[in-house]
């Protein structure tokens, strides 16, 4: 099995419930993890960081961060798909990283990572300057289309969020 078909199956597990299957498969598997993440090829470490959040292992959210920091546009986006899978439930893990969503969502040199930490920081707490930063972005005539409707929705959502605290 590799580490893709691991993955695979521990987020079936997680979808189901499984709690003690997928704390074993991530004890087995957890080691290979964080050689992948370490590998010189991009594709090893674009499937590490996928993992991470098909695992739902927080304990590696450190491998996360250098996945965001990642030279390589496909890993910064792996790391970003599972950050947002992690933080569904609560905002701790966004809110750990928002300085470098910022960043990303303001200034990465790949539409699809900008657009991909936009859609993360929609489930960080509604902070005033990530607001303001989505609405920056959503007014910005010269970035694509789809860029600026995504940031528009998670400004007016997190805008939502905060008028219901």
């Amino acid at each position: 099995m590799t580490l893709a078909e691991a993955a695979a199956r521990a987020d079936e597990l997680a979808k189901g419930g499984n709690e003690r299957e997928l704390a074993d498969l991530r004890r087995e598997w957890a080691d290979e993890l964080d050689f992948a993440a370490r590998s010189s090829d991009y594709r090893e470490r674009v499937a590490a960081y996928r993992a991470i959040g098909q695992f739902r292992f927080r304990q590696k959210t450190d491998l996360l961060r250098r996945g965001l920091e990642d030279e390589s546009p496909a890993c910064r986006g792996s790391a970003l798909l599972s950050l947002e899978l992690l933080s569904r439930d609560a905002p701790r893990e966004i809110n750990a990283v928002r300085p470098l969503l910022h960043s990303l969502a303001n200034a990465d040199d790949n539409p699809a990572v900008r657009r991909l930490a936009v859609i993360a920081l929609r489930n960080g707490s509604p902070q005033r300057d990530t607001v303001v930063l989505l609405q920056g972005i959503a007014e910005e005539e010269s970035l694509e289309r789809d860029l600026r409707e995504t940031a528009a929705k998670v400004a007016a959502g997190l805008e939502k969020k905060a008028r219901a605290r």
